[in-house]
């Protein structure tokens, strides 16, 4: 009998241990736990985008680490994570790499964002060209009194990190430079960003959209409180705009890029499902309420005449 009964608590050991087992490497759209990376500029967004995901499949557990980046990508393309939520798409050599290992990865654009150029609250002056920000970015423009203004203190200006999707986006498609002028700072973070503009008169910040574009977030809103957000304009004598939804929706805010998910998955498994997650109904309604604009479903614009 005591034979019987070791037995059968045995089998039921077995048992319990196997369905642990298959529970921890259960990989589906749905369930298991895997570790992506994004670019730090985007983690509002992609934080509201997990924490819905999870809420709704209970057993998907996914770690992001926010970096610059070219590091998110660089984590990717290691293998370090199944996917990267960043601002560009696959280079040629990235591609090339994956067809040598044989693996077809995929790229898919779920939103299209901005950068925010912001100002201290004391700055009276907060309409800026394109021909403006190339010349602050290529080092011609250096001071506020080259800019119209009364100072004649020098300007400093501000970025989130080296590694920057925020820099890169600027040097690739709006000023062609090979090293950033002398006054151009890093600092550790978007938040870091805010603060020091908050605290220097003279500064210039860049920004990801994703931090103040959610009217209905308390961080986003204290963000604004502490900054002013200027006005780009294509040319002196052209319209300006913000950066608001609708003038990414329609292409008027001349800083607007896109977020693409990179994924190496090379198996439905749970980054594809978080990638599906994103790109359907429900995920495309967090960008919308985040304050930007979904890839694949439309943007309803009303327009406001006042009497």
């Amino acid at each position: 009998m005591k034979k019987s009964i070791l037995g059968v608590l045995a089998l039921a050991l077995v048992i319990i241990s196997c369905s642990r087992s298959s529970d921890k490497e259960l990989d589906t759209p749905i369930s298991g736990h895997i570790k992506i990376s994004a670019d730090e500029s985007l983690r509002p967004l992609v934080e509201a985008e997990l924490n819905t995901f999870e809420g709704i499949y209970v057993r998907a557990h996914i770690d992001c680490s926010y970096l610059p980046e070219a590091d998110a990508i660089d984590a990717l393309m290691k293998d370090s994570v199944r996917l990267a939520v960043v601002t560009r798409r696959f280079t040629e050599e990235e591609k090339k790499y994956f067809k040598d290992i044989k693996i077809t990865p995929t790229e898919f654009d779920v939103a299209y964002s901005g950068i925010a150029v912001i100002l201290n609250r004391a700055q009276t002056d907060t309409v800026f060209t394109m021909d403006e920000i190339r010349s602050l970015l290529n080092g011609r423009i250096s001071s506020w009194s080259q800019l119209g203004g009364k100072s004649k203190d020098g300007i400093e200006i501000v970025f989130d990190n080296p590694n920057s999707g925020l820099i890169r986006h600027l040097k690739d498609s709006v000023a062609s430079f090979d090293k950033l002028p002398s006054n151009v700072y890093a600092a550790e973070n978007n938040t870091a960003v805010v603060d020091y503009v908050a605290k220097t008169p003279n500064s210039i910040g860049f920004i990801g959209l994703e931090w103040i574009s959610d009217k209905d977030d308390s961080l986003s809103n204290s963000f604004l409180n502490k900054v002013k957000v200027a006005a780009i304009a294509e040319a002196k004598d052209s319209a300006s705009y913000q950066p608001y939804q609708a003038y990414i929706a329609l292409k008027k805010y001349p800083l607007t890029r896109r977020i693409t998910v990179l994924s190496r998955e090379a198996r439905v498994g749970l980054g594809r499902g978080f990638l599906n997650f994103f790109a359907s109904e429900r995920g495309q309604r967090i960008v919308l309420k985040s304050g930007l604009v979904p890839k694949t479903m439309p943007l309803r614009i009303v327009n406001v005449h006042p009497e």
